[in-house]
C-alpha cells in the first residue's frame, strides 16, 4: 500500500453483495448428540408479552423521559433521543432502544440501548458509538459535491451525521434504487462526506436469503371469510396477508382468495401452493417469537408484515424489504420450486426483527451478524415447528436443489462446507460478503447448542470442528436461542461486531443463568472455538497447554512506518508441524497498515497478513502455518511492518502452539 485517496482514513465502503453459496457434499460420521445438563433461565430476566396498550404506555413514558435520559448520559445540548423500541423483563427491568439526532439531523450509528432497573435507575447502556458528537451542520448542497458523490437513479439526499466509524462527521445519505445482479430489488444506501464528497460507507437495504419450497405437507392456515369467500388473511396473527405478484416486481399484487378455504395442491402448477407455504411459514415464525420470547410481532406492536409470492420469472431468491415491511419470494429455477419453506420464511421475517431491534448494519461484521441472526432463528423456528415433513436441523435451504445435487445452501456446524462461508473469525472478515462472513456466528450458535464433534440429530449427521482443536459441550438450542434473542433485542446496536457479539451474549447469559452457570461458560467456550476471544479457565472445556505452547508477552512498539520483530525461543526436538498455530495480539489504530510475517529460525518467512484497506483497530487473530520443513528448535520471530504513516500501535503478545 503506497497511499490512499481518502483523506478520512477510517472511512470504509464495504458493499453487501448478493450471492448464492456454493454447495459441497461431505460424508460425516454419526453418533448420538448429547448436551450438558442445564438450569432453567431466570424467569425475571425473560421478556414479558406486552399488549399494544402496555407497549404504547412504555413508549410514551420513554419519550417523556428522553430529555432527562439524554442529560443523564452526558449527551450534548444539540442531541436528542428518539424512542424506537422497548422491552420489559418480568422482574421490571426495562430496555429502551433509542435513535439519536444532532441539531435535528439523524445520527447514523448513534443508536443506543438504555437498561433501567425496576426502580428506574440507569443500570447499563449499550452504545453504537462512544465518540463525542460535535460537528458543524452547515454544508453546501449535495448537488455541488464532486461527481463521484452522486449516483445515477438515487433519491434526493438527506443530510445526516455519520458516527458509525471513527470520528463523527457531517454527511449526505442517498438511497439508490434499481436491481441487483440476480433480479433482487436494490435499495443501496450510500453515505458521503459532506465536506469532501468522499464515500464513507454503503450497505444494501434489501436483505436476501434462500431456502426450500413446498415441503411442509398438509398444514393448517389462518384465513378470514365465510360462506364461499375466503382470503389469506390471518386475523389471529396481526392480519398477516399473502399476495400473488403474478410475475410482477412491484406493488402487492392480488390477495389470495378461495371459495372453499382449501388452498393449493402441493404442486407449483397451482398458484396457491406457494402462498400456502409462505403463509404457513410466517405463522410459525409469528408463533415462535410470541410463545418462546414473548414478542407480539416483529415490531412488538401486534401488527404483521405481509408476504408476496411469484415474484418475477424464475427468480431464485427471497428477500425482506424494510420500506414495504414485507417478505418476497421467487419461484426458483424454471419456476418449479418456489422458495417458500419454513426456514426461508423465518429467515426473511427475522431480518425484519433485526431491523426493528439491534438494526445491525448490512455490511461489514455487523452485516454478517445480521445474516447469521436470520439463519439462527430459521433453525430455531424449524425445531420449534416440529413438522414431520421438514424436521428441525442446522442446515439452511436443505430441501432446494440449486446445484442439482440435493445439498444445503449453508451448514451451521461447519460453514466452510459450502465452499465460501468462513468457519472462524479473522481480521478482515468484515470485507467478505455478509452471507459468508455470517459463518463464525452460525458456527458459534451450533457449538453453543450442540457442541463439537460428530453426532446425528433428527437423522442429520454433523461434525463440528473448533479453531483451537479443543472441545465444546453444548447447552441445547432452548437455552442458546434465549441467549441470542436477549443479546439481539437488549444488548446489540447497529455497529456491533464479532467482539461486541461475544460481549452481548455473555451479558445475556449472565442475566438469564448467572455468571457462574454452565451456560455462561459455554458461551465463552463457543466463541473461543470460532476464534473470538479466549477460553475461560473453568477446569471444564479448557485443556492445559502442556509443553507445546511458547509465548512472548513483552510489548514491542511498531514504528510508524517501520518494522519490528518479537522473538520466541523454542526448545523442542524434531520438526515443526504442518499445522503450526500462530496467535497474534496486536494493538493498533489502523490494522490495514500492517504486514505480518512469521520468521523461522533459518530465516524463512511465512506471510500471515497483507496490508489492506481494512480500517478496523487491532489484530487479534489465529493463523495456521505449514512449517513441516522447519526444525522446531531455535528462535522464531513475529515480524510486523507498518507500511503507512499516521497510525500507531504495538505487539501486545504472541504465541506458537506446536
Amino acid at each position: 500500500m503506497t497511499g490512499r485517496s481518502t483523506p478520512r482514513r477510517r472511512a470504509t465502503a464495504t458493499g453487501a453483495l448478493v450471492a448464492a453459496s456454493a454447495l459441497l457434499a461431505v460424508g460425516l460420521q454419526a453418533q448420538v448428540s448429547t448436551a450438558a445438563p442445564q438450569a432453567k433461565p431466570d424467569p425475571g430476566a425473560l421478556s414479558v408479552k406486552l399488549s399494544p396498550s402496555q407497549r404504547a404506555e412504555l413508549l410514551r413514558d420513554a419519550e417523556a423521559e428522553g430529555p432527562a435520559t439524554a442529560r443523564a448520559l452526558g449527551l450534548g445540548a444539540k442531541e436528542r433521543l428518539v424512542v424506537r423500541d422497548v422491552v420489559k423483563n418480568a422482574d421490571g427491568t426495562v430496555h429502551t432502544r433509542y435513535e439519536r439526532t444532532y441539531d435535528g439531523l439523524p445520527v447514523l450509528g448513534g443508536d443506543l440501548v438504555v437498561e433501567e432497573s425496576p426502580g428506574g435507575a440507569i443500570a447499563e447502556v449499550a452504545k453504537a458509538t462512544t465518540a463525542k458528537i460535535a460537528v458543524s451542520t452547515t454544508a453546501v448542497p449535495a448537488s455541488k459535491k464532486p461527481a463521484k458523490a452522486a449516483a445515477e437513479g438515487s433519491s434526493a439526499p438527506r443530510k445526516v451525521v455519520w458516527a458509525a466509524d471513527g470520528e463523527p462527521v457531517l454527511a449526505w445519505e442517498r438511497v439508490v434504487g434499481g436491481t441487483q445482479e440476480d433480479g433482487t430489488p436494490s435499495e443501496l444506501h450510500i453515505v458521503t462526506d459532506a465536506a469532501t464528497g468522499e464515500k464513507l460507507a454503503e450497505w444494501e437495504g434489501v436483505h436476501t436469503g434462500t431456502g426450500e419450497s413446498m415441503y411442509s405437507g398438509r398444514v393448517a392456515l389462518g384465513t378470514s371469510g365465510s360462506g364461499g369467500s375466503y382470503t389469506m388473511t390471518d386475523a389471529g396473527r396481526g392480519n398477516h396477508r399473502t399476495y400473488d405478484l403474478n410475475g410482477g416486481s412491484s406493488g402487492t399484487g392480488t390477495l389470495f382468495s378461495d371459495a372453499d378455504d382449501l388452498w393449493g395442491n402441493g404442486s407449483p402448477s397451482n398458484r396457491q401452493t406457494a402462498g400456502v407455504d409462505a403463509h404457513y411459514g410466517a405463522a410459525l415464525t409469528w408463533d415462535y417469537y410470541k410463545n418462546v420470547h414473548g414478542r407480539n410481532g416483529i415490531r412488538n406492536d401486534g401488527k404483521a408484515p405481509y408476504s408476496r409470492v411469484h415474484y418475477g420469472n424464475a427468480y431464485v431468491n427471497a428477500f425482506w424489504t424494510d420500506s414495504c415491511f414485507c417478505m418476497t419470494y421467487g419461484d426458483g429455477a424454471n419456476n418449479a420450486k418456489p422458495l417458500t419453506s419454513i426456514d426461508v420464511a423465518a429467515h426473511e421475517m427475522t431480518h425484519g426483527l433485526t431491523s426493528n431491534t439491534a438494526g445491525l448494519r448490512y455490511s461489514g461484521e455487523s452485516g454478517g451478524l445480521n445474516e447469521a441472526t436470520s439463519d439462527i432463528f430459521a433453525a430455531a423456528v424449524e425445531f420449534r415447528a416440529n413438522n414431520g415433513s421438514d424436521v428441525g436441523d442446522y442446515l439452511v435451504g436443505e430441501k432446494i436443489d440449486i446445484r442439482g445435487n440435493g445439498t444445503p445452501l449453508r451448514y451451521m456446524d461447519k460453514p466452510s462446507r459450502d465452499g465460501n462461508s468462513k468457519d472462524y473469525w479473522y481480521s478482515g472478515i468484515g470485507s467478505v460478503d455478509v452471507h459468508y462472513s455470517s459463518g463464525p456466528a452460525n458456527h458459534f450458535f451450533y457449538l453453543l447448542s450442540e457442541g463439537s464433534g460428530a453426532k446425528t440429530i433428527n437423522g442429520v449427521a454433523y461434525d463440528s470442528p473448533t479453531s483451537d482443536g479443543k472441545p465444546v459441550t453444548g447447552i441445547g438450542i432452548a437455552a442458546a436461542e434465549k441467549i441470542w434473542f436477549k443479546a439481539l433485542t437488549e444488548k446489540m446496536t447497529s455497529t456491533t461486531n464479532y467482539a461486541g457479539a461475544r460481549t452481548a451474549t455473555l451479558s445475556a447469559a449472565a442475566d438469564l443463568f448467572g455468571t457462574d452457570s454452565v451456560q455462561h461458560k459455554a458461551v465463552a467456550h463457543a466463541w473461543a472455538a470460532v476464534n473470538v476471544g479466549s477460553r475461560p479457565d473453568d477446569g471444564g472445556n479448557e485443556q492445559p497447554p502442556g509443553d507445546n505452547v511458547f509465548e512472548n508477552t513483552d510489548d514491542h512498539a511498531i514504528p510508524d512506518p517501520g518494522t519490528v520483530e518479537s522473538p520466541i525461543t523454542v526448545n523442542r526436538s524434531g520438526s515443526a508441524p504442518s499445522t503450526l498455530k500462530v496467535d497474534v495480539d496486536i494493538v493498533h489504530t489502523y490494522r490495514g497498515d500492517l504486514v505480518i510475517d512469521l520468521v523461522a529460525p533459518d530465516g524463512s518467512t511465512y506471510r500471515l497478513k497483507n496490508s489492506s484497506w481494512d480500517s478496523g483497530d487491532d489484530v487479534r487473530a489465529s493463523y495456521t502455518v505449514n512449517a513441516s520443513s522447519e526444525a522446531a528448535s531455535g528462535t522464531w520471530k513475529l515480524r510486523v511492518q507498518d507500511v503507512y504513516r499516521t497510525d500507531s500501535g504495538h505487539i501486545n503478545s504472541w504465541k506458537l502452539t506446536f
